[in-house]
């Protein structure tokens, strides 16, 4: 069993518990680098697709999982992110490395907008609201057809980084490595977030508003800041995305995208950056595990294979719903569960993950 005693403040910001977990990292982080060596470019589209995937996660993760405010309509900050890279590419002639950025930035702005009226709303009135902002969205997408070409949809240029040319098709490990720079950036982002007060105080809010207005945190500010802060790196997810699907119009980021969005987050485990990579994994490698199994089962009974529609989306209803009944902290929150039976083996108690109220006495009628 691992002690970790903390003799000074330091302990409880550094980006590692110690050096072993430091050194797991490490590990993880040169396998990721090496994985276009290990896997054919089919399974590396799939590991790109995981990581933009993951990104989108994080940013949805920082507004429900930080500060417990509920939202079903991120895929409109997916949205914007998207079509304001492409925009600032084919209007105004901004690079990559410049657009990028913007798009990140544009959603954020949007983020923070939308915060404004919503503030005060808490649960599912909050839900309802940011379920309007994606319906909303989608159809400004199609009237604004001028802009952004309606239904037909854009179409997302190379990447152009420096002079280098960057396509999914063309040079797909480059794209790949593109991602993952930007995934790596996003999780230090976050994970710095979380140590510096306004993580903090996003913890306040979300555990309860009353006492954090007690502690002085300015409730309404720090869903506002929570709300650009998410929706800027769901905003740079939605530009990958665009990039990765090389063509996109407003039916790519409909309102079941907002509900697989929030459903990822909840099985990988809600609060926690791996949530967020395990969720991604599930989203990323369910329809090719449904469609491996679905030939070896066909193959196996000599009859031609056959597509079941909503099959993916029924079996992915399904691991929701066990994982709710069974293990509601989710992928993440089992994986510390036995990580943690095996490091106080033989004296782990089930009673240590007992669930816990989520509100306090003065929040009970809200």
């Amino acid at each position: 069993m691992r002690t970790v005693f903390k003799t000074s403040y330091d302990a409880d910001i550094n980006l590692f518990r110690h050096r072993a977990q430091a050194g797991w990292y490490a590990l993880l982080a040169l396998l990721a680098v090496l994985l276009p060596w290990l896997v054919n470019v089919f399974w590396l589209g799939e590991a790109t697709n995981m990581l933009i995937w993951a990104i989108a996660g994080m940013g949805l993760m920082v507004l429900v999982g930080q500060t417990g405010q509920a939202s079903l309509g991120h895929a409109a900050f997916l949205a914007v992110g998207c079509y304001a890279n492409v925009l600032y590419q084919q209007k105004l002639g901004l690079p990559f490395i410049l657009s990028f950025p913007l798009g990140g930035l544009t959603a954020a702005l949007a983020g923070v907008l939308v915060a404004i009226p919503t503030a005060r709303l808490h649960g599912l009135y909050l839900a309802i609201a940011t379920l309007a902002i994606s319906i909303l969205v989608d159809d400004l997408i199609v009237l604004s057809a001028p802009l952004t070409n309606g239904v037909q949809g854009l179409y997302a240029p190379p990447i152009s980084i420096f002079g280098l040319t960057i396509d999914r098709y063309g040079n797909p490990y480059l794209f790949y490595w593109v991602v993952l720079v930007v995934a790596v950036l996003v999780v230090l982002l976050y994970r710095n977030i979380l140590r510096t007060p306004l993580g903090r105080a996003f913890a306040a809010v979300r555990d309860s508003e009353v006492s954090a207005k007690a502690m002085g945190v300015n409730v309404a500010k720090a869903k506002a800041v929570s709300f650009g802060i998410s929706a800027g790196i769901t905003g740079l997810a939605g530009a990958l995305m665009g990039h990765f699907a090389g063509i996109f119009n407003n039916e790519t980021f409909n309102l079941l995208i907002s509900i697989q969005l929030l459903l990822m987050i909840v099985i990988g485990g809600l609060g926690s950056i791996h949530g967020a990579f395990f969720g991604a994994i599930v989203v990323a490698i369910l329809p090719q595990a449904i469609a491996l199994a679905r030939d070896a089962v066909t193959g196996a009974l000599g009859v031609s294979s056959i597509a079941i529609p909503g099959l993916e989306t029924a079996i992915f209803g399904a691991i929701l719903i066990v994982f709710i009944l069974f293990e509601p902290a989710g992928i993440y929150g089992r994986w510390v569960k036995i990580r943690t039976y095996f490091e106080l083996f033989p004296f782990y108690r089930r009673d240590m993950f007992r669930r816990q109220r989520s509100y306090l006495r003065t929040e009970r009628m809200r």
